[in-house]
C-alpha cells in the first residue's frame, strides 16, 4: 500500500467564491434563500495586516472560506468533494487534511495510482486549488513494498516514515510507539497543569 499526503496551497484562502456558489447551485442542489445567505456571508468581506503597531489598508477578500468559523471547513470540504471523481485510487479528506491511497501489488496498481495523481493535478488546475508539491509526500507500507516514485506536476515526491494527521501520528511499520508517548507527554502536561492549579 501507497500512502499519498497532499498539501493545498493556502488551502482555505483559496477557494474562489464565484465557483464555490456555482458548485452549491448546480452541484449539491442549494439555493433560494440559504445560497443567497452564504453568498452574502462571503462577500464585502476584508482583511488587513497589523504589525508593530503599523495597519496596512483594508482589502477586499475575494477568495477563501473564513478559518475559525462551523461553516468555512464544510464549505471548503464542499468546494473540493468532486476531487475524486475521476480516479480509481481511495482518498480521504478531513478538512485541508487529504490523502489518497491504494494498493500497489503490480506494475499496473502503481501505473494507476501514478495516473491518479496527475487527473488530481489537472483537477487542482481547472478549479484553482494548486497543491504545494514540495510539501506533498508518500509512504510505502508493507514488507514488500515496491517502493515505486511518484511525481506531481513534474517533481519528484518526498518519500517519509512517519507523518502526523490530525491526532495521530503515522509510521511506514505501522507501529504505535510515538503514538502513544506522545499521549502520555500529553496526558502529562496536562495533569501537571491540574497539579499547578490545586496546589496554590
Amino acid at each position: 500500500m501507497d500512502v499519498i499526503y497532499l498539501d493545498f496551497q493556502k488551502a482555505f484562502d483559496k477557494v474562489p467564491h464565484g465557483r464555490l456558489v456555482s458548485k452549491l447551485e448546480d452541484t449539491h442542489g442549494i439555493g433560494g434563500e440559504i445560497l443567497k445567505w452564504v453568498e452574502n456571508w462571503l462577500s464585502e468581506r476584508k482583511q488587513r495586516v497589523v504589525l508593530g503597531g503599523e495597519f496596512s489598508e483594508w482589502r477586499d477578500i475575494l477568495s477563501g472560506v473564513p478559518q475559525g468559523s462551523v461553516l468555512g471547513p464544510l464549505l471548503f470540504i464542499i468546494y473540493i468533494n468532486d476531487i475524486d471523481d475521476q480516479i480509481n485510487s481511495r482518498l480521504l479528506k478531513f478538512a485541508d487534511d487529504t490523502k489518497i491511497y491504494f494498493k500497489v501489488n503490480s506494475p499496473e496498481n502503481i501505473e494507476r495510482l501514478r495516473e491518479d495523481l496527475c487527473k488530481l493535478v489537472t483537477w487542482s488546475k481547472e478549479w484553482q486549488m494548486l497543491f504545494n508539491v514540495e510539501n506533498c509526500k508518500v509512504m510505502h507500507l508493507g514488507y514488500d513494498n515496491p517502493h515505486a516514485s511518484y511525481c506531481m506536476d513534474g517533481n519528484r515526491l518526498q518519500v517519509v516514515s512517519e507523518e502526523r494527521n490530525p491526532g495521530l501520528i503515522m509510521s511506514e511499520d505501522l507501529k504505535w510507539e510515538k503514538q502513544c508517548v506522545a499521549a502520555v507527554k500529553q496526558g502529562n502536561k496536562i495533569l501537571g497543569m491540574i497539579r499547578g492549579v490545586y496546589s496554590i
